[in-house]
């Protein structure tokens, strides 16, 4: 027997039963490093498809991403041009749909946190749900039935109607998981000062989730900067620099991307690579800087 080892341990059940957990314990291990080389795998997955998209436009978009596609107006048949109106376009159709979206989206969220036992409160979260799967192209038809035909023209203001609704249900239910967050004992302490519900859900809540409430936006714009499909049927494109004029068509970055990706013509088709890493590097910038800002947020 070996000195230091008491006896029970080395015959009998004591010794089996650890002999079991040993080999219990062997196979936990083993199960446990096949299924981290398995989500190890996944994340890999994941993470190749987004870097060789990201260097596929880089390689093909770097070249014609210039001062002269930046500024200079479109130009037909091939002749170069630049995408100064789609940029222009973009930089006025997005904003307006997160200026029409946001309050929508934020009020729609404080509904569903402050009045969450009520069963129209299930109801929107429901139905922002559903909004969300919804093809973006059967929005793009509902706006051109409501917005576009009873008018009788393309216009821009229709095109930010279009992206408002796609980025509503984004908007609303990433406010909702923020405010989510906000500790109860803050609205315990202004109701007990004697502030109204709809005050203390204003001043307090969505105060203190704010930074999350602008993070949640930031993802719908980058949502909707992207969008093609609805502005097809809505704002439909324009090679004049549009600004202002929202009741006509207006170019947008995507439709830029569309159209001339579509083109028997080399410059166009390279005009459409650089607008194509330009849009890129818009959405990245807005991903990187929300979870800058959510990291930010958790580290306190």
């Amino acid at each position: 027997m070996s000195q230091g080892i008491p006896s029970s341990l080395v015959a009998g059940r004591p010794a089996a039963a650890l002999l079991v957990r040993t080999r219990a314990d062997r196979r936990r291990s083993l199960v446990n490093s096949a299924f981290q080389g398995v989500a190890l795998l996944a994340a890999v997955a994941c993470v190749v498809p987004l870097g060789a998209l990201v260097t596929f436009v880089v390689m093909n978009g770097a070249g014609a991403l210039n001062l002269d596609l930046l500024t200079r107006p479109t130009r037909a048949l091939g002749l170069g041009g630049g995408a100064a109106a789609a940029i222009l376009g973009s930089l006025q159709i997005v904003p307006i749909a997160a200026v029409i979206a946001a309050p929508i989206g934020v009020l729609a969220a404080l509904y569903t946190v402050e009045f969450s036992g009520r069963r129209t409160a299930t109801l929107i979260r429901f139905a922002a749900d559903v909004m969300v799967g919804i093809p973006s192209i059967l929005i793009g038809i509902f706006a051109f039935a409501l917005f576009v035909l009873p008018f009788h023209q393309f216009n821009a203001l229709a095109g930010s109607l279009a992206l408002a609704i796609i980025m509503v249900p984004v908007v609303m239910r990433t406010t909702e998981e923020s405010l989510r967050l906000v500790p109860g004992s803050l609205r315990e302490a202004s109701l007990a000062l004697g502030v109204p519900m709809w005050r203390t859900a204003l001043s307090v809540v969505l105060r203190t989730g704010l930074s999350g409430v602008a993070a949640g936006l930031m993802l719908a714009v980058a949502r909707a900067a992207g969008e093609t499909a609805p502005l097809i049927f809505t704002a439909f494109g324009n090679q004049l620099i549009n600004v202002g004029g929202l009741g006509k068509p207006m170019d947008a970055l995507p439709l830029f991307i569309f159209v001339n990706a579509r083109q028997p013509y080399e410059a166009q088709n390279s005009q459409a690579w650089g607008a194509a890493l330009l849009l890129l590097l818009f959405v990245l910038a807005v991903n990187v800087i929300v979870r800058g800002r959510a990291g930010r947020r958790n580290s306190r």
